[in-house]
């Protein structure tokens, strides 16, 4: 059982079990409120991050605006195709998108067929961040990005990485680690993070690339050496682990994190904007919300509709700028 399939289990047991006692009064939470059923697009497969938090949120609005609210899973084109469809919907509050850096910073740059543009998505609130880490295989002798690094220096192109696929964010967690310090390492990418896991336990690549789970309780048992993790602070799961940060100078600024937010439809109303936003907060404030997230490894992240418009606004042109220099184009498949 993956901790990904279990955290959503717990989590979706918990919020069938809801009432709308647990939920701060609608009267402080703004006027707006639906009048028909709502739609929350979830542009990836059950069981991943993305459809957690789609299922959390569509449980608490659910129970705070006595509306049925259900989680459409629109996978394919790494999350574009069910971007495409919220981004096409009527701005009236009822079709809401969970996004994360895939569809809505990454590819942007690296999709040349790209059917939507980031302005007719309208940021509402982040919900989590996850960390990424870094590990090692054992046999390697690795267990720091410092020694990483001295070992890259006398022996240039000797190592591999493997990530979950191109253009992924443990895929350009290592491209950017790569350019900053002036190394190479061979990319090897795999379809999906699974097989980049076994991969790197089996020894057929030497340094992983991953979100924090799956490969934290690897880490954990031994199985493989934790170099770091990339966010600017440590994780409270593993808070022996340092941060790429941590580890050379020319890394001082390095900051990734898969995160997992609210988006609406472009010109939607301020009054439907202002709800969701608050909901979203109301939310996140909750304890039994907050232990699920912690399960996850995740950390909550709220904000205002123009912080988190400022944060994606930066992300994707930090990841533009990776992508630009890495020289990758590809088609929505």
């Amino acid at each position: 059982m993956t901790r990904t399939s279990f955290s959503r289990r717990r989590v979706l047991t918990g919020a069938a079990a809801l009432s709308t006692a647990a939920i701060l009064p609608r009267t402080s939470l703004a006027d707006w409120k639906p009048t028909e059923n709502i739609r929350i697009i979830v542009p990836a497969a059950a069981g991943g991050s993305t459809d957690v938090m789609g299922r959390l949120l569509a449980a608490h609005l659910q129970a705070a605006w006595g509306q049925s609210a259900v989680v459409e899973n629109r996978s394919g084109g790494g999350g574009t195709i069910g971007t495409a469809e919220a981004a096409r919907a009527r701005a009236d509050g009822h079709t809401i998108l969970i996004g994360n850096p895939g569809p809505n910073a990454i590819a942007y740059s690296i999709f040349k067929n790209l059917s939507y543009k980031a302005d007719q998505l309208q940021a509402v609130s982040n919900m989590i961040r996850i960390p990424n880490i870094v590990s090692a295989h054992p046999k390697t002798g690795i267990k720091s990005i410092e020694e990483l690094i001295a070992f890259l220096k006398a022996n240039p192109d000797k190592f591999s990485y493997a990530s979950s696929g191109v253009g992924q964010s443990p895929h350009l967690t290592g491209a950017w680690f790569l350019q900053l310090t002036g190394l190479k390492m061979t990319h090897i990418p795999f379809r999906g993070a699974g097989p980049a896991l076994q991969a790197a336990l089996a020894g057929d690549i030497q340094i992983l690339f991953d979100n924090l789970y799956p490969s934290l309780p690897q880490v954990q048992n031994g199985t493989l050496n934790g170099l770091c993790v990339t966010p600017p602070e440590r994780s409270e799961l593993a808070p022996n682990l340092p941060t790429m940060r941590e580890s050379a100078p020319e890394l001082a600024n390095f900051d990734v994190s898969s995160w997992f937010g609210v988006f609406l439809p472009k010109y939607v109303p301020a009054a439907v904007l202002e709800a969701l936003n608050l909901q979203v907060k109301a939310m996140l404030a909750r304890e039994d919300i907050r232990k699920n997230i912690a399960s996850m490894g995740a950390r909550a992240d709220y904000g205002t509709p123009q912080q988190f418009s400022d944060f994606v606004d930066a992300e994707t042109k930090k990841f533009a700028g990776i992508i630009a220099k890495e020289g990758l184009q590809m088609d929505v498949q």
